[in-house]
């Protein structure tokens, strides 16, 4: 069955293009042109993958991903934000409230679709991992892909429970910010290393009880990061 693809929109003839393209490779596509309408939408029928423009009528493109990654119905599903805007501190905000892959307008449907196909491969890949991992009072449970501290569970976006499992599988390691990339979005990721840095920022905000003197993820300086033993 093929995947099925909502495309959030405001721009006509930049909508219709990114629906043939995804359509003619063969997912499914719906388009709609409001950050409202797609929460709509998504309620009634979740898409498999989102692609969100920034900037939009009403509510733009970080509400909505801010509200979806906050619904634990919603919360692992792949995003792609997309935007005119170039600027650092954008890509930045938009990883931060959620976004799993960022792409700049004027873009390639080629590039497009392509980060449709890796970012939907890395969140249908099987965990290889053990089916539960235990790190002081904190549990990540492949099987019920949730992550609890003294039983309390923990909402994880689908990158952030990828990243935190591969870094619990090799407490007490370095990792670097290569291998990170590599392994956690893959050898045919399109993002950079300071991925890494927004997502390790955003899970120890979360798992961390203090986040700002972190205990569990510990950075290596000069390298990356490690999960403490």
């Amino acid at each position: 069955m093929a995947a099925k693809i909502l495309i959030v929109e405001d721009e006509g003839d930049i909508a219709e293009l990114i629906r043939y393209n995804v359509e003619r490779a063969g997912f499914e596509a719906r388009v709609v042109c409001d950050g409202h309408q797609a929460l709509q939408q998504i309620r009634r029928a979740a898409p498999d993958l989102l692609v969100l423009d920034l900037m939009l009528p009403g509510m733009d493109g970080l509400d909505v991903c801010r509200r979806l990654r906050a619904d634990s119905a919603t919360r692992g599903l792949p995003i792609i934000m997309v935007t005119a805007k170039g600027e650092e501190a954008d890509r930045v905000v938009g990883l931060e409230m959620g976004a799993d892959d960022y792409l700049l307008k004027p873009f390639s449907p080629r590039e497009l679709v392509a980060r449709i196909r890796a970012l939907l491969r890395r969140s249908e890949a099987p965990a290889a991992e053990a089916e539960r991992l235990v790190v002081g009072g904190l549990t990540l449970d492949h099987g019920r892909h949730e992550v609890t501290r003294d039983g309390v569970p923990i909402p994880l976006s689908a990158m952030e429970f990828k990243l935190l499992a591969f870094l619990l599988a090799n407490r007490g390691r370095a990792l670097s910010r290569e291998q990170l990339l590599n392994r956690v979005w893959g050898q045919d990721r399109f993002v950079e290393p300071r991925t890494v840095d927004v997502h390790i920022r955003r899970l120890r905000e979360k798992v961390e009880a203090d986040a700002k003197h972190p205990r569990l993820i510990l950075t290596v300086r000069g390298l990356g990061y490690r999960c403490a033993d």
